[in-house]
């Protein structure tokens, strides 16, 4: 069972910064897309970055210029640095990988970003 935990999460200012990371149970080669996702409250999960397979990454039009999605295969985690950050970028933001057409899901890390 693949296992996935989102760390990172927290309060910040408008404009601020965080990097939220994504600590998985197996080696990320194994794994065919790797992502964010997030929830605001009374809104469907949105995709805010991936990278499929060894490709370039893509982002959201939200979070172009802004958010950032790498990997280091060593420590088997997946990072997502967020720059400039708005009220709107509010959420839980979810890891998913996909295996197989299997999808997992981290269980969330919270982001608030304070006017």
């Amino acid at each position: 069972q693949v296992q996935l935990v989102e760390s990172g999460g927290g309060l910040v200012q408008a404009g601020g910064s965080l990097r939220l990371s994504c600590a998985a149970s197996e080696s990320l080669f194994r794994f065919d897309v790797m992502g964010w996702y997030r929830q605001a409250p009374g809104k469907q999960r949105e995709l805010v970055a991936r990278i499929i397979g060894g490709g370039s990454p893509n982002y959201a039009d939200s979070a172009k210029g802004r958010f950032a999605i790498s990997r280091d295969n060593a420590k088997s985690t997946v990072y997502l640095q967020m720059n400039s950050l708005k009220p709107e970028d509010t959420a839980v933001y979810y890891c998913t990988a996909i295996i197989l057409n299997k999808q997992y899901w981290g269980q969330g890390t919270q982001v608030t970003v304070s006017s």
